[in-house]
């Protein structure tokens, strides 16, 4: 071979054989030892989830695997690359999964230790939802996993906001969630199933011990121990104590296996966690699910363009609403329980009121006339202000308007104003929970990935406050935008009335929490 008009001779030296798939990347590693002799390691970087250090044995000159470590189990796809440190004590690697994995050497050991994960979804996030007291926030993507974020509380430092948990690793992609209360929410996903999941104790105390909320009353209830993914699973199953109680007594009987190989469809590892999960560790702290519902269809028929309910009770279905023509883009219920609201791609809202007397449970009262002209395009998001009497719609034809209750039909919403026009399609609304400077403080996410913050009242009508650009909010489509149901910052044990958080989630695999200070607004 040559180059620059030198010519070099090159031999094969050796063949390590240790990984076994795909090896994504090589990287070379000179120190000193302590006789100030120079040392080579080799780190690998591999799809079968390994990550190994290679290192010339002196005596026998061939090439050993000093050091493997990774993940074991899990859904995990494996490693695309892996590198040291200029210092050579770290190593950082990147996965499938879409997180910054990081191991640290203890020099006193002369072991590799992972530190925390830097990362989050890596796909398009679809949704997100606090928890009904501002604490946490959930949130789903097309990366086929539900996540939970939260400050991390401790005495010395700043409450930074970490992923906590990876409640759902699923094999669909993830389209919509809600939470039902703080230790169970709904999730659904391309496979037209929703599926309910409940935390178990061992997830309520982790999250407790990590945030410092006060979980004591939860762990008195009936709930599942843990979580495991059965064999061919596309979701994570509750283990109960009763089927603990089963494993141990089936146990006595054959002593020679661990009940993880014999009963893998229910068998957990408890993990008691006082820092924020690593990796590997969120592969081992699901929620279980406990209900699977209804197939749902997405079509251009009238039947299948329709509205299920189901009770939280039973989870049997007890209505089923029909009006709109196309898809229902997003679904919102009043905060007093009294109003559902629907939007859709046939570009009209309609409204119905509880009804526990009739047939139906919720009896359609109102909806939007598409001869009014208020939105000419799809109506891709709606929500409620904290007294119901108000609701918000946002549409592609750049339009965003509020509604409000008749004061002479309780039963009809009129337009409260004229809709403010922004400068791209609208694709996601939210009010804050309260009255900012006695008006509406209502929050916009536009297609192009900007948010916009604005003031609103029936008098005066739109005052557009700041607009958040693509600099510190989104670069794609503002898929959700969701203010905390409480006023203060998630984390803190006082309440601040003069901060407010705000969530969005978008195209471009982010979720992103803002601190909005009233009094600068």
């Amino acid at each position: 071979m040559s180059s620059s008009g030198a010519t070099y001779s090159v031999s094969l030296e050796s063949i390590l054989s240790g990984h076994e798939n795909w090896i994504y990347s090589v990287r070379w590693k000179c120190s000193k030892n302590e006789k100030k002799e120079k040392s080579l390691q080799l780190l690998s970087a591999s799809m079968d989830k390994t990550i190994i250090i290679w290192e010339l044995d002196a005596n026998s000159n061939i090439w050993l695997e000093k050091v493997r470590f990774g993940e074991v189990g899990g859904n995990t796809l494996g490693f695309y690359g892996a590198v040291f440190s200029p210092c050579g004590r770290n190593i950082i690697a990147h996965g499938h999964q879409g997180s910054i994995h990081m191991w640290q050497l203890n020099e006193e050991l002369q072991s590799w230790e992972p530190g925390l994960s830097i990362g989050g979804h890596y796909s398009s996030v679809q949704d997100i939802d606090w928890d009904p007291d501002g604490e946490f926030l959930l949130s789903c993507s097309s990366d086929q996993t539900t996540r939970l974020h939260a400050p991390f509380v401790t005495n010395n430092s700043k409450n930074n906001w970490y992923e906590l948990a990876r409640p759902q690793i699923h094999g669909y992609d993830m389209v919509c969630l809600a939470v039902l209360d703080r230790f169970k929410f709904v999730s659904a996903g391309d496979e037209k199933v929703l599926r309910v999941f409940e935390a178990p104790r061992s997830f309520a105390e982790n999250l407790g011990n990590l945030t410092k909320l006060d979980v004591s009353s939860y762990l008195k209830n009936t709930m599942p121990e843990g979580a495991s993914v059965p064999s061919l699973g596309l979701s994570n199953k509750a283990v109960f104590s009763e089927d603990i109680i089963k494993a141990n007594s089936v146990e006595e009987q054959d002593i020679t296996k661990h009940p993880k190989d014999r009963y893998p469809d229910f068998y957990y590892s408890p993990t008691s966690l006082n820092a924020p999960p690593t990796e590997e560790t969120f592969f081992r702290t699901f929620l279980g699910e406990t209900q699977k519902l209804y197939e749902i269809y997405e079509a251009s028929k009238l039947e299948h363009a329709g509205i299920i309910l189901w009770s939280r009770s039973t989870w049997r279905q007890v209505a089923y609403l029909t009006f709109h023509s196309l898809t229902v883009t997003q679904l919102a219920f009043s905060p007093d329980d009294q109003y559902l609201l629907s939007v859709s791609r046939d570009r009209m809202w309609a409204l119905y009121r509880h009804s526990p007397n009739e047939s139906t449970l919720y009896k359609k009262i109102a909806n939007l006339d598409k001869k009014s002209g208020v939105h000419t395009r799809i109506i891709w998001s709606c929500a409620w202000s904290f007294d119901s009497e108000h609701f918000v719609t946002s549409s592609r034809d750049k339009k965003v308007a509020v509604w409000k209750k008749n004061k002479e039909n309780s039963d009809d919403f009129i337009l409260c104003s004229k809709p403010v026009e922004v400068e791209d399609s609208a694709t996601a609304v939210s009010f804050a929970p309260g009255l900012v400077k006695n008006k509406f403080l209502i929050a916009i996410g536009l297609e192009n990935g900007s948010i916009i913050l604005s003031l609103f009242s029936s008098d005066v009508g739109w005052e557009i406050l700041q607009k958040l650009d693509q600099t510190i909010s989104h670069h794609l489509n503002v898929n959700r935008l969701k203010f905390s149901p409480i006023f203060g910052d998630a984390g803190s044990r006082k309440k601040n009335a003069d901060v407010l958080q705000l969530a969005s989630c978008s195209n471009d695999h982010h979720v992103k929490i803002y601190n909005i200070y009233l009094n600068s607004l």
